[in-house]
């Protein structure tokens, strides 16, 4: 069952006197559960086309069906509780605040949706002992490590349970270790929680642990691999590495 959906996505720039266009015409699926990458080089239209699955902007033109739903058709503050009940997001610079712990961090989707952190208490221990974090409860964004920080951005994106998690570099400012690391997290939460979860991403290894790499150049889906049925780790990844080598990504 399809759980994300674009039609003939197109997203257009003004740039001074000359029009830009970052996304020309995309047209992609995401069924339920599924584990896709994005990768493209710099400009491909990489973050525009996530940062319209998850409704942050609009499309110059085209459709982004969520569940069923034309986002579209909503206005702004029906788009922002889909977002918000449906949608986790995981950036590359993590964007904790500062003043807030690690347990008030993960919580803080539920705080803005007016909910108490006491009845959720549960389940944020439950994704502290996910993310290795148990011991981290109380620290503050500066107490912990870069890789630590991106644990809790994890853990604050799927506290809401949401259908899909979208991720935009989320190991680019990650050592190899670490972002193997969160990769194993996004895959855990794929496979165990059967939550949705697109990656953005340059690094062919975090590709690798998805079940389908989507290559965007010039706006525009060039190439798709399908890794899902594929067991060892090394020939996935030599897939990837095929086809960024042959598009020069």
């Amino acid at each position: 069952m399809a759980i994300l959906e674009t039609n003939n996505l197109r997203k257009q720039y003004i740039l001074g006197a000359h029009a830009v266009d970052a996304l020309a015409g995309v047209d992609f699926v995401v069924q339920k559960g599924e584990f896709v990458a994005i990768m493209g080089p710099s400009g491909s239209g990489k973050s525009t086309l996530l940062h319209l699955l998850g409704g942050l902007d609009k499309p110059s033109d085209g459709e982004v069906t969520l569940a069923g739903q034309a986002l579209s058709m909503m206005d702004d503050n029906e788009v922002t509780l889909v977002r918000r009940h449906h949608i986790g997001f995981v950036f590359q610079f993590f964007n904790l605040l500062p003043t807030l712990n690690t347990e008030e961090n993960i919580a803080l989707p539920l705080i803005i949706d007016g909910k108490k952190l006491r009845d959720y208490n549960d389940r944020i221990t439950a994704l502290l002992e996910l993310v290795g974090l148990s011991d981290r409860r109380y620290h503050k964004p500066d107490q912990l490590s870069g890789g630590e920080q991106q644990r809790v951005a994890i853990a604050r994106a799927l506290v809401t349970e949401p259908a899909m998690v979208l991720a935009d570099e989320p190991t680019g400012n990650l050592d190899s270790k670490t972002g193997a690391v969160i990769m194993d997290l996004l895959r855990t939460s794929c496979d165990e929680m059967d939550q949705t979860v697109i990656v953005v991403t340059h690094d062919a290894r975090a590709a690798s642990y998805a079940d389908r790499t989507v290559f965007l150049r010039d706006g525009c889906v060039v190439r798709e691999i399908v890794c899902a049925d594929i067991i060892d780790p090394h020939q996935r990844l030599s897939l990837i590495m095929e086809a960024v080598e042959s598009l020069q990504i």
